[in-house]
């Protein structure tokens, strides 16, 4: 595809599908190109860099999460969703996880997503420390759940064949027998490679939740007139 007919537009589409594909240590300007049908100059031309490159498909994925209206929906609800979104979306792109731990991206779109996460906890009567402490221990515990996901994702895509996976699995049993707990569960659905029991993520938001709920409410005991 010349240079002058190639869009960002169509060049962030391609990288993202290449990122969920092949994960970040699969990203290859030269065969970006050839994807798209272009030299890697020409994509080097639309976007500059390969850190611009991937700032801008982050912003594609972070703009996949809506922004629940908090007076509409009430607050605790309008973090639900916005949480649950937020680790659906890193779901889909793995990726993203590996981003966090090796490239300084500045995306707008995630501060689109923050910034309105911070929102949602002022409009529930947080204070501005306290709508940043609770915004960010939803969104680690979000990434945090994600990390699983995405281990899971490289372990797929990672050049072994299916006798090297079974092998690494048997070792790993090996290894969890002995230990009582978890040898305990090693039938269970939860025992397979970054495997979690079903439901953990809503349980577990429901309880961080609550304990900001608590949290806010001393809050407001504390600034009330004795």
């Amino acid at each position: 595809m010349p240079r002058d007919t190639l869009t960002v537009e169509q060049i962030v589409t391609a990288t993202v599908e290449m990122l969920d594909a092949d994960g970040l240590e699969g990203l290859n300007m030269r065969a970006l190109g050839q994807r798209l049908g272009s030299a890697a100059t020409a994509v080097y031309w639309h976007v500059g860099s390969k850190d611009n490159l991937l700032a801008l498909a982050a912003d594609r994925a972070w703009n996949e999460i809506g922004l629940p209206d908090p007076v509409v929906d009430g607050w605790r609800a309008a973090a639900i969703t916005m949480a649950t979104e937020l680790y659906a979306m890193l779901a889909r792109h793995p990726w993203l996880v590996q981003v966090f731990g090796a490239h300084p991206v500045v995306s707008q779109g995630k501060f689109r997503h923050d910034d309105h996460s911070l929102a949602i906890f002022e409009a529930g009567g947080f204070s501005v420390d306290a709508a940043d402490q609770a915004a960010t221990a939803v969104f680690t515990y979000a990434l945090g759940n994600a990390v699983g996901l995405a281990a899971a994702a490289s372990f797929e895509r990672a050049d072994r064949t299916d006798a090297d996976r079974a092998d690494y699995m048997s070792r790993a049993v090996q290894v969890a027998r002995e230990f009582p707990h978890i040898r305990s569960r090693l039938d269970s659905p939860s025992a397979g490679f970054a495997a979690t029991p079903e439901n953990s993520f809503q349980i577990g938001l429901d309880a961080l939740l609550t304990g900001l709920t608590a949290t806010l409410v001393n809050e407001r005991a504390d600034r009330s007139p004795r």
